[in-house]
């Protein structure tokens, strides 16, 4: 196999045009060649092909198709936003995005910065990052962004429990509904939720968590969403299960929340607090605890060596997909409960289980995409989630991101 270099040159010839595509080539592209695991074929608006990394390891081989150059110029231009952009414009495809992004990832410590935004894009996308603060006000429109798209969208893709959160996989467990009652049952355990308590959930999606513990225990919970759409949905489903003695639904900011808990759980909702008001919503359940109860949280986290590049470079979830939303790496977790108070009494990182959980959705919105087209998306905004799904599994895949379980607990002695 020629080098890329070599290649680029003999593909694109010695004309002006061929000679600014060949720059434009290498500085995106040349860094590939320096890939040590698996390797990625591209292939060029000409039908030719280009192979990047070790031939003879097909354990990670995805592959490119460009379209037209303008990818190129977008990736030069706006790192990896840019990518991710010109992939919603259909300026490349990729057979398995998944495995691309897990690539990359693998062997990103050999890229050097190929995928950095130049500095006015990196200002923009903080500025842009900055706009979109949460608030009380910002948070409403954060979270309206995301998951009012509608409770139809989400039916046609998500399992029947309605759980929009990593399921959790083990051997034997193949299908997600189980998976998911699977993670439920979890945190329900480690809580060591009984009939009398009193339970507040911070960001309580459509129902599935509360409608799971309600069924098994005579207990108070108390669901708050900023999502009209998931709120009706919830209120709904508790209805319908004859369960509304034990559960009820409001539309509240979690700083609003009064009143204290024997405990609470908050399952990926930290993702959309924001960076600046971290301490904020830890101090928060600290305060809406009784002495000696527990929060059970999950949360998807970045790897600790990324937190502070992720933190300065808003990336693409940031922007098109949970404008506003923050990962924390697992130290800074642990720190912020910390300092609020907390006990961490116990974690459990399961991150494959999320990618695994990804995969099915991917697989489900795909096959049922044509029933999603009457609701008013288009094929942007499917290539956008095409783009989300995989990027978020390849994540999971590479260990980039992380998920885990946090169980915390309030002193005993605490005032």
């Amino acid at each position: 196999m020629k080098t890329a270099a070599i290649e680029l040159q003999h593909q694109l010839g010695t004309s002006w045009w061929g000679k600014r595509q060949r720059n434009l080539l290498a500085k995106v592209l040349a860094p590939l060649a320096n890939a040590k695991i698996g390797s990625l074929t591209v292939t060029l608006p000409n039908k030719s092909q280009l192979s990047f990394g070790d031939q003879h390891d097909k354990r990670l081989a995805p592959s490119v198709i460009l379209n037209n150059w303008k990818g190129l110029r977008k990736a030069f231009s706006g790192g990896s936003v840019g990518w991710s952009e010109a992939y919603m414009d259909g300026d490349w495809d990729c057979p398995n995005l998944a495995a691309l992004v897990e690539w990359i990832v693998v062997n990103e410590e050999h890229f050097g910065d190929m995928l950095a935004s130049g500095k006015t894009k990196q200002w923009l996308q903080r500025l842009q990052h900055r706009r979109n603060a949460n608030n009380k006000r910002g948070s409403k429109r954060n979270i309206a962004y995301h998951y009012d798209l509608g409770n139809h969208f989400y039916r046609h893709w998500l399992d029947d429990s309605m759980t929009y959160s990593s399921a959790l996989f083990d051997e034997g467990i193949d299908d997600l509904r189980s998976a998911q009652h699977r993670k439920y049952q979890r945190l329900i355990d480690e809580l060591a939720v009984q009939s009398g308590d009193r339970v507040l959930e911070v960001g309580c999606g459509w129902g599935g968590f509360a409608e799971q513990l309600c069924q098994q225990q005579d207990v108070s919970l108390h669901g708050i969403t900023l999502s009209k759409e998931q709120l009706s949905y919830a209120r709904q489903r508790i209805a319908d299960a004859g369960l509304s003695g034990r559960a009820k639904f409001s539309l509240t900011d979690y700083r609003d929340t009064r009143d204290q808990y024997d405990h609470i759980v908050s399952i990926e909702m930290l993702e959309a607090v924001g960076e600046q008001y971290w301490p904020t919503y830890f101090d928060t359940l600290y305060a809406r605890l009784k002495p000696g109860g527990r929060a059970a949280i999950q949360v998807i986290t970045i790897e600790e060596k990324r937190f502070e590049g992720y933190r300065d470079n808003p990336d693409f979830i940031q922007r098109y997909i949970f404008p506003g939303g923050m990962l924390p790496s697992p130290d800074i977790f642990r720190s912020h409960a910390s300092k609020a108070g907390f006990d961490v009494k116990s974690e459990l990182p399961f991150g494959l289980s999320y990618a695994k959980t990804l995969a099915h959705w991917a697989t489900a919105f795909n096959a049922r995409w044509e029933d999603i087209v009457p609701l008013g998306f288009d094929q942007r905004f499917k290539r956008m989630w095409q783009y989300y799904l995989g990027y978020c599994e390849g994540g999971f895949r590479a260990g980039s991101i992380d998920v885990y379980q946090f169980v915390l607990e309030k002193p005993h002695c605490a005032p």
